[in-house]
């Protein structure tokens, strides 16, 4: 096989969510096979990324601007913050177009399994925003998990005493899921969550 900078080339890329060892070495060689057309620009999109990018200092979002372009957005219903445990969920939101207030990126959830605590967490800024006044409603737009639903109470704890409004995203049955693939507390879910047919 190729010398220590293929297997290098191969180990980091392995490393990317969804890349095994195998998928790896299909992308590097790709990669290696075309490196006028593939290879250097992705090098020289990562190395711009990893100069430009930065965490948004009011939301947590990565942006090459700080505010990032959401916080910076005028546009935006400032009266509405949309909790998201990262930044993935922040971007899936944003492509769904169905949110049009701002964001608060956690970094993660309260877990007593995975040792994380209140201090772990992007805790204190949200808090903070929420005092400043013109938050009226915060949606918690956080995982159907344990940790999700332990993060939400803490939070609604919180939050409760300030006097905002606080929602929850609702929980249940995907668009187009079949009763009989659903685990039990999916299917729990979506009946607790039940709304009026109309």
């Amino acid at each position: 096989m190729g010398g220590p900078e293929v297997e290098r080339l191969i180990a980091l890329l392995a490393k990317l969510p969804g890349l095994g060892p195998r998928s790896a070495r299909r992308a590097a060689l790709r990669l290696l096979q075309h490196p006028e057309s593939k290879l250097a620009p992705l090098a020289a999109a990562m190395a711009e990324a990893a100069r430009a990018v930065r965490v948004c200092s009011q939301c947590g979002n990565l942006d090459s601007a700080d505010p990032c372009s959401v916080c910076g957005d005028t546009h935006r219903d400032r009266t509405m913050i949309c909790v998201v445990e990262g930044v993935g969920d922040l971007w899936a939101l944003e492509r769904s177009g169905v949110h049009r207030g701002l964001y608060h990126v956690l970094g993660g959830t309260l877990s007593a399994l995975a040792g994380t605590g209140p201090d772990d967490l992007n805790l204190a800024p949200l808090l903070a925003r929420v005092r400043d006044g013109e938050v009226t409603e915060v949606i918690l737009a956080l995982g159907a998990t344990v940790d999700g639903a332990t993060t939400a109470h803490w939070l609604t704890d919180r939050l409760r005493p300030l006097g905002v409004a606080i929602s929850r995203v609702g929980h249940g049955m995907p668009i187009g899921g079949a009763l009989e693939v659903l685990d039990d507390g999916t299917l729990a879910a979506a009946l607790r969550a039940r709304r009026p047919f109309q």
